[in-house]
């Protein structure tokens, strides 16, 4: 059984990060797969009060204090993993996490950093802010990415890094899927997105832009960061959803809206999870327009795109019951046949394998790093 020591930002809650669906599918799927996941996880921005899911089965997780010392010791304590990863925006003590698991980990380990904001990460390795990294990129057997597609390959590999491969988000159908619609979600559009600096002025001209136009239409805006005061008087905000509360939340509406942050939509093919969860789920989803859409879904068929408010105001205006309906089934079906985590666990654990080959050719002793 192939272990891997996981170091993240949180597996448990969803809050303030983005990413923790996205691991659970994964490592879930690596489970079904015979993988044994540690997932390390530090104590920190106040996520283990505002947790999703308790422990799971599927994987050993590790709460660790946000000090030097925690960090020390979960190293310590995944060194002996037959792979070790470190995953990007675990947001304290990263470098630490990234230099402490070189040197930990033992010769016929593999060692990976999965990014999971590459527009992000590249930026910062290009004007020269993310040293720790730029100088472990040569060390590490492969850089994995949420997504990006060629254009974030080539520059990883142009970095320095020996291979760069994209494990796209994808569905877990376990976790989310169709569910009756309740109140307390109803509306004609619903977006799910935390306010951020790189997302806000999309949301401005897009979902409230769409909202000031259609006056008596129903807006719903969930996540964390929005002031509801500076709001369109028509976009109701409720905070924080629970991952618990998705797909109620995607099955009430009759469109839910993706909006790509701007580092996303300018770098293209990278899907946000919400993009699988809500076509899970059913719903009818409106996407801003974005380079690669058509490689996970048929623009028009099984999504619809925008590219303002305008054309998110006049889409709703002719959109029917019966019309979102028919997407929605139709996007569902795709997710499930194309775009699942047990999809992307064939990739990976394919790309492991061969990973771990390679270092017990290079390191039949166990005495070379």
């Amino acid at each position: 059984m192939t272990t891997i020591a996981f170091y993240g930002s949180s597996l448990l809650s969803s809050y303030w990060n983005g990413a923790a669906t996205y691991y659970r599918g994964i490592i879930r799927a690596l489970h079904d797969r015979g993988y044994r996941v540690t997932f390390y996880e530090p104590d920190a921005f106040d996520r283990q009060s505002h947790r999703d899911i308790d422990a799971p089965d599927w994987a050993r997780v590790v709460v660790y204090p946000a000090t030097p010392e925690g960090v020390s010791s979960v190293l310590d304590d995944g060194a002996g993993a037959d792979v070790m990863i470190k995953a990007s925006g675990v947001g304290v003590h990263d470098d630490l996490l990234l230099t402490g698991m070189l040197e930990k980990a033992l010769p016929e380990t593999v060692r990976i950093f999965w990014d999971v904001d590459a527009p992000a990460t590249l930026a910062a390795l290009k004007s020269a802010s993310a040293p720790a990294l730029r100088q472990a990129l040569p060390a590490l057997d492969a850089v994995l990415t949420y997504g990006g597609g060629n254009a974030v390959v080539a520059e990883y590999r142009a970095l320095g890094a020996r291979d760069c491969v994209p494990i796209y988000n994808a569905l877990d159908p376990a976790t989310h899927f169709p569910v009756a619609p309740e109140p307390r979600f109803a509306a004609d559009a619903s977006f799910l997105g935390n306010r951020l600096p790189d997302r806000e002025a999309r949301v401005e001209a897009i979902f409230f832009d769409a909202a000031r136009r259609l006056p008596d239409a129903r807006f719903l805006l969930a996540g964390s960061g929005w002031e509801p005061d500076r709001l369109p008087k028509n976009v109701r905000h409720i905070g924080h959803v629970r991952t618990a509360d998705h797909n109620a939340f995607n099955a009430s509406a009759l469109a839910v809206v993706n909006i790509a942050r701007d580092a996303m939509a300018a770098v293209g093919f990278s899907p946000a999870t919400r993009v699988f969860e809500a076509l899970g789920a059913g719903a009818c989803l409106i996407t801003d327009e974005w380079q690669g859409l058509e490689m996970f879904v048929e623009p028009g068929r099984e999504i619809l795109t925008v590219r303002d408010g305008v054309d998110l105001a006049h889409l709703l205006s002719a959109l029917t019951p019966e019309r979102a309906a028919e997407i929605g089934r139709a996007g569902r079906q795709r997710i499930l046949a194309d775009h699942t985590y047990a999809d992307r666990a064939a990739i990976l654990t394919a790309r492991l394998a061969a990973l771990q080959s390679a270092r017990t050719f290079l390191n039949p002793t166990g005495t070379t790093a």
